[in-house]
């Protein structure tokens, strides 16, 4: 006999669920409205992937002097999906990735760890130098991707 686990429990949502009506703020709880703004937690929004790997293919294509037709026909993608891809419009597969990267002279490895470079980076910027997602002070040098 299995025991059936649901899904759920192994899922760890990237965004925050929609607020539930029967999971609203009772009056024991204290509302976003009833902290002061100096003792509320900040509330930066973390930059997306798919935007931060756009960026660094954008920036390595612009400092290479070469077009967004030269790439694309060099990894064999169409133009307007590595433009979009660029823009972080699209969430490129981890084949257009390497492709992308690949006729840019860079390997995958390199593409997401410039990625990943931006991401702590930019997320330092608003969580002070050293901060993660632990326990304060906490530093996270690897990278997970999940699919």
């Amino acid at each position: 006999m299995t025991s059936h686990v649901p899904n759920e429990a192994r899922v760890i949502p990237l965004r925050p669920r929609a607020e539930r009506p029967e999971a609203r703020p009772t009056a024991s709880r204290p509302t976003a409205s009833s902290v002061p703004p100096e003792r509320r937690p900040p509330t930066v929004r973390e930059p997306l992937w798919r935007d931060l790997v756009g960026d660094v293919l954008r920036r390595e294509r612009l400092e290479q002097e070469r077009t967004l037709k030269e790439v694309a026909e060099a990894a064999r993608i169409s133009m307007p999906y590595l433009s979009e891809v660029e823009r972080g419009r699209k969430e490129a597969s981890s084949e257009v990735l390497a492709a992308a990267a690949g006729a840019l002279g860079l390997g995958l490895g390199d593409l997401l760890a410039r990625a990943q470079g931006e991401l702590v980076r930019l997320t330092s910027r608003h969580t002070g130098a050293g901060a993660g997602r632990g326990t304060p002070g906490t530093r996270f040098d690897g990278m997970c991707l999940a699919a």
